[in-house]
């Protein structure tokens, strides 16, 4: 057992604590992997070697931490591969390790009665697809021809979808800075139902946003929105900018564009998050260049309101709609 998933239990006003939890990880080892918006792969090997315990010890040792440090619980997986890993911590709850089987016929049983959806990578699409041929659990994708798999799903998805199903992991933990990554919060005093109350605690994010990437001279890939409900689930959605940017008007379209796609109808929401990840310098960031003098007119105006702000504080300029 060598790789941890850990889920962190983050309320939303601890968010931000996000970052300093995953360097609670990386006391351990280097190879840490972020899985936003609140989880993480650890991969341990070397670790176990160095502190004389193995994997599942070592993860009572990061939740003793997490909880001291954070006050934040976690639920951990555990497995010889990230796959396994992952699989194992929808089966764990917090306070608890659950560690997936290790030996060949071990990890078949483990992984058979289980739902396709469960194994990272497969979406709603081809999970959809799937059930509609009776192949609705991983034991049943496994004893599945290939051929059939790859006709319905494509060569190369069906061939992996089937080495995943069968317990083969290729997968690995791959080190990333998501740590450095900026994540502003806006939860509601009382669950809220107005979707126009809703799209303002958006805005004000993204003009946040947008004034810390500015001012730290960085632009941003992707953009990260979690919505959180009041039963206590949450929705993730993420979508990579079609360049990398700061402006506050592409992020905002960005950030209303994946609201709308949750068709959220009265939808009792707690809070709201937005990260911005795949931080980059903006001096080697390129910009498509346009025609458009209003596009122009609005970041010359960005640039001047950023500097108003400095000056006089972040109230100093905002948009109308948060005026009130």
């Amino acid at each position: 057992m060598t790789i941890l998933c850990v889920r962190f239990q983050l309320p939303p006003t601890y968010e931000a604590a996000l970052p300093g939890l995953l360097g609670l990880l990386e006391e351990f080892t280097p190879v840490v992997e972020a899985l936003p918006p609140d989880g993480a792969l650890a991969d341990l090997r070397g670790a176990e070697r160095y502190f004389g315990r193995d994997a599942v010890e070592l993860a009572s040792v990061i939740r003793v931490r997490a909880l001291a440090r954070y006050g934040v619980d976690c639920a951990i997986g555990a497995g010889p591969g990230p796959m396994l890993a992952r699989v194992a911590l929808g089966a764990a709850r917090p306070g608890v390790t659950r560690a997936a089987p290790e030996d060949p016929d071990g990890v078949a049983g483990f992984l058979a009665e289980r739902p396709v959806s469960v194994l990272p990578g497969v979406g709603a699409a081809t999970t959809r697809t799937l059930r509609e041929y009776g192949l609705d659990t991983l034991g049943l994708v496994a004893a599945a021809p290939l051929s059939t798999l790859q006709r319905l799903i494509g060569a190369k998805a069906g061939r992996e979808l089937r080495e995943k199903a069968s317990g083969i992991d290729r997968s690995r933990v791959v080190p990333n800075a998501v740590s450095r990554s900026l994540v502003t919060e806006r939860p509601f005093d009382i669950d809220e139902l107005d979707p126009g109350r809703h799209r303002r605690a958006l805005l004000s994010a993204v003009e946040e946003i947008g004034a810390r990437l500015r001012g730290v001279e960085k632009v941003c890939r992707t953009l990260t929105l979690t919505v959180r409900y009041a039963d206590r689930s949450s929705t993730t959605r993420s979508r990579t900018l079609k360049e990398p940017t700061a402006h506050t008007a592409a992020l905002a379209r960005t950030a209303y564009g994946m609201y709308e796609a949750l068709g959220l109808q009265r939808a009792r929401v707690r809070a709201l998050a937005l990260r911005a990840e795949g931080l980059a310098s903006a001096e080697q960031a390129s910009c498509q260049l346009t025609f458009d003098p209003v596009d122009d007119k609005v970041r010359r105006i960005e640039e001047v309101a950023d500097r108003a702000r400095a000056k006089f504080g972040p109230r100093a300029v905002m948009p109308g709609a948060l005026a009130a």
